[in-house]
């Protein structure tokens, strides 16, 4: 009965992970998923999947007996009113959304899998190791609630046998087992050691007062399928975040995407202070980096020519240090977008270098695609 139960709970979860690759790109564009993430799991609501269940209730006729009272060429309607209730407090359950808890590892999986995304390399020579526990041994002792008992039975079965003076005549059929304590056996754990190249992952937000509250929802999202991806290569990630207007500043999670200022823009900024933080903690050639600047594109444009700053910090500084570099404009109907122009002009053929633009929620998709593919 348990190996039906397991065997049937994997092929729901089959089904589950089937139906959230096939609603992936609506599921990507909801930020409700960043407020369901757990430690490890992240809860995943799926409306179209039901749990089966027994609905009880008075005897009808059975359908299609009788002529309809109304109209007989259609029938009289069975079960609840097409229209709606009354207003008033009902007695009968509604529909259920079912919530399934994905590991992030299997989310990233899906994640890649639907977006056809190629596996990143690491770079850097630094890892940073994390041991686990693998139940791949079996003990003499242990808790009862790691029992391992089909091994334990095979013990006593052996154990019966033998002490038998007439084995050649038993009849297995006729064999009494009893399980004593010195048969049984307990699965047990070992501890592995997991190498993973070091990584840190820089986002940087333009929070000027272009960018409202529609663009910093996309850039949450952005922000958390981008962490699952690269979490799935990489061990011990650390996240810094860097917010900018014409001045920029290293913050933390909370105050990233809670700040908005009413002041100018100036990217660079954010680029030089990125570019400090690399030199000062993370030497290139042993850590994976990866940076990721938000912004709606608009940018200060009077003397000393902001955009030529940024270029020249990023050709000569900045993109021969990182793995990734992306920029993914979000669109604003305050924010000329100039500055997506300036990069797809000036920097081509880059490998390293990666441009998006975000119209709305729907399009996060595509540009995760444009980020990593």
């Amino acid at each position: 009965m348990a190996q039906r139960i397991d065997r049937d709970l994997g092929r729901f979860y089959k089904i589950v992970k089937g139906r959230v690759r096939k609603e992936l790109k609506k599921l990507i564009g909801r930020g409700e998923m960043i407020g369901r993430k757990g430690r490890d799991l992240v809860s995943i609501p799926i409306p179209q999947i039901e749990i089966p269940h027994i609905v009880y209730g008075p005897n009808r006729p059975h359908v299609g007996q009788g002529v309809g009272k109304n109209d007989p060429a259609v029938g009289d309607p069975i079960g609840s009113d097409p229209n709606g209730g009354n207003g008033g407090a009902g007695n009968l359950p509604g529909r259920h959304i079912l919530e399934v808890d994905l590991t992030m590892d299997e989310l990233a999986e899906i994640f890649g899998k639907e977006l056809k995304l190629p596996e990143l390399k690491p770079k850097g020579k630094k890892n940073l190791t994390t041991e686990t526990d693998r139940y791949t041994g079996i003990r003499r002792v242990g808790p009862s609630g790691m029992t391992q008992k089909k091994r334990s039975f095979r013990e006593a079965l052996q154990r019966t046998v033998l002490s038998n003076p007439n084995e050649e005549e038993l009849d297995p059929a006729d064999i009494p087992v009893v399980i004593s304590r010195p048969d049984k056996r307990f699965r047990s754990w070992n501890v592995y050691q997991d190498k993973r190249g070091a990584a840190v992952i820089f986002f940087m937000m333009d929070i000027s007062g272009s960018m409202g509250d529609e663009q910093v929802d996309i850039v949450r999202s952005e922000c958390f399928w981008i962490d699952v991806w690269l979490r799935h290569h990489f061990k011990g990630i650390e996240v810094r975040y860097i917010m900018h207007d014409a001045v920029a500043y290293e913050v933390d999670r909370g105050t990233f995407f809670h700040t908005r200022v009413s002041g100018g823009t100036k990217i660079s900024s954010a680029y030089e202070l990125f570019w400090i933080k690399i030199k000062e903690l993370y030497k290139p050639e042993e850590w994976n980096i990866f940076g990721f600047h938000f912004s709606d594109g608009d940018n200060w444009s009077g003397e000393g020519q902001d955009d030529e700053k940024c270029l020249k910090l990023l050709r000569d500084h900045i993109l021969p240090a990182c793995n990734i570099f992306g920029y993914v404009q979000v669109h604003s109907p305050y924010g000329s977008g100039a500055f997506i122009k300036t990069l797809r002009d000036n920097i081509k053929n880059n490998p390293v270098m990666k441009i998006a633009e975000v119209k709305d929620k729907d399009a996060i998709y595509t540009s995760l695609k444009e980020l990593f593919g």
